[in-house]
């Protein structure tokens, strides 16, 4: 009967240890002068307005939703970055219902990120989260001296 109890209060401790610091990690999470300081709101940089389009030999167009002209043509062999994040976008608009015709946003942020973003659905991507490399085939869509006419 004495082993019972001893097991009882060998297991009390511990579980009292960790019940103050759950909510002693509440507590400075909830109430910490830290999330009172003023946060610096990041700006766009540059934006631009994307329209991707599949062409007949499986190449894939990239072009301003706005001033209209080709920004880049990804071959069929290529650009499989591109291809994939444009995929999962694509798709998750075809669940939704929703068409090609709403442009997607690019934009380059005052903070450093690059952002590519879908205002029909919601989504938004931070470039960075895919390393620098497939980060910049995304930026070099903003930079009009890229386009192919």
């Amino acid at each position: 009967m004495t082993h019972a109890i001893s097991q009882r209060h060998s297991v009390r401790g511990p579980l009292l240890a960790s019940a103050l610091l759950i909510a002693a990690t509440l507590a400075l999470t909830t109430f910490s002068p830290f999330g009172s300081f003023p946060r610096h709101e990041a700006r766009p940089l540059a934006e631009r307005q994307l329209l991707f389009s599949d062409r007949g030999d499986g190449a894939v167009v990239i072009r301003d939703a706005l001033q209209g002209g080709q920004i880049a043509v990804i071959a069929p062999a290529e650009g499989g970055f591109v291809r994939g994040a444009m995929r999962g976008l694509a798709r998750a608009r075809y669940v939704a219902g929703i068409g090609p015709e709403v442009p997607f946003r690019l934009v380059g942020w005052s903070d450093g990120r690059l952002t590519f973003e879908d205002p029909a659905t919601g989504t938004k991507l931070e470039m960075a989260a895919f390393g620098q490399t497939n980060a910049e085939v995304f930026l070099r869509f903003l930079s009009p001296s890229e386009d192919q006419r």
